[in-house]
């Protein structure tokens, strides 16, 4: 496994390099990740869960690492955070089911050829 706090420091620090090469890049992404505290329809703690179970589904170690310290000072669960985990779960498996239709199309669509 990796090392968390490690993982944070190291694309901390890498951000701010790329900040420096593309610094409206940066701010535009910092934008989009405070929008929803602004609006606060979702509290801190679902929307932590949420980004929880989305870094699951894009396999993204650096965003499982900062929102998993996030929902640590949040006071979040392991018992909540496993429940959003099921639900990412759940959830690419039945996009993986859905998405085999494409290959039974693909077949289809191909043999006719």
């Amino acid at each position: 496994m990796l090392n968390w706090t490690e993982t944070i420091g190291v694309v901390t620090g890498r951000l701010g390099e790329l900040a420096r090469h593309t610094p409206d890049t940066l701010k535009g992404v910092a934008m989009l990740g405070g929008a929803g505290a602004k609006t606060n329809h979702l509290d801190a703690k679902t929307r932590e869960l949420i980004s929880l179970a989305v870094a699951v589904t894009t396999r993204c170690d650096g965003c499982i690492a900062f929102h998993a310290a996030e929902a640590q000072k949040l006071g979040i669960t392991t018992e909540e955070v496993a429940e959003a985990l099921g639900v990412a779960i759940n959830l690419n498996a039945g996009a993986a089911v859905v998405y085999s239709t494409h290959v039974l199309d693909a077949m289809d669509h191909l043999s006719r050829q």
